[in-house]
């Protein structure tokens, strides 16, 4: 597929717009119009939810003034990354583009305080957990129906369960986000560094200690070219009925 003919807008085929959709970490300065930007969550807010709990909230950082805060500790953990994790490649990827990722990667750093526009997506189920916890009797009955053994087991998987069911209600979300930002030409990439060092972009952001952050998406015009992702064959990763 020709990077020159790379489909944009509302009407791109989203199977074009899946397979074009690279990490873009060199975006320009130039600013992202607030509505686009709005037209980005929404479409995040279209992804499932467990339990259409609708849980999740998104904080948009366009203020320049913010941006250099988060700057600051995005190169802490960027050099670390680069220092540690990023020092061998990929078993599939090739020593000379691997270098070129990690180019990126040191671009994206030394302008972090440049990029137009973050979203950070987070998720929050207390108010959900605290109605739950008030049915107390209710679950206390489910888990003896099941016998001690599976009650057992039932309990030590409760926290996987949890935890992994809210971030399967989060990153759906950042997906379409992230498809909606290809389709209208925009460059983006989704993050988790900030994780690492969590407490320190919440106090930036002013993100309440109740609330999960889950991703951080450095979001704007791109620098180079959209064009189509490098992935394994779908073949050498299905394992048929049974691994």
């Amino acid at each position: 597929m020709s990077t020159t003919s790379v489909p944009v807008g509302a009407d791109a085929p989203i199977v074009e717009v899946m397979a074009t959709m690279r990490a873009m970490r060199r975006l320009r300065p130039d600013p992202v119009p607030d509505e686009l930007l709005e037209e980005l969550v929404e479409a995040a807010t279209w992804a499932p939810s467990g339990g259409n709990v609708q849980a999740y909230s998104f904080v948009v950082v366009t203020d320049r003034e913010q941006m250099a805060r988060l700057a600051e500790l995005w190169r802490v953990v960027c050099a670390f990354y680069l220092e540690t994790f990023a020092t061998v490649a990929p078993t599939r990827m090739p020593a000379e583009r691997y270098e070129r990722l990690k180019d990126a990667l040191r671009f994206q750093a030394e302008h972090f305080h440049e990029t137009p526009a973050v979203i950070v997506a987070c998720y929050s189920m207390g108010d959900w957990t605290r109605r739950l916890a008030a049915q107390w009797r209710r679950f206390a009955g489910a888990m003896s129906s099941l016998g001690p053994r599976r009650a057992a087991t039932f309990t030590a998987g409760l926290k996987a369960f949890g935890d992994r069911s809210e971030a399967a209600s989060v990153y759906p979300g950042v997906q379409n986000l992230l498809l909606a930002a290809r389709a209208h030409g925009l460059g983006a990439t989704l993050t988790t560094w900030h994780l690492a060092l969590e407490p320190e972009f919440k106090a930036v952001l002013g993100i309440p200690r109740g609330v999960k952050t889950f991703a951080m998406i450095p979001v704007g015009w791109p620098r180079g070219n959209l064009g189509p992702v490098v992935r394994r064959p779908a073949a050498e990763v299905i394992h048929r009925d049974r691994w």
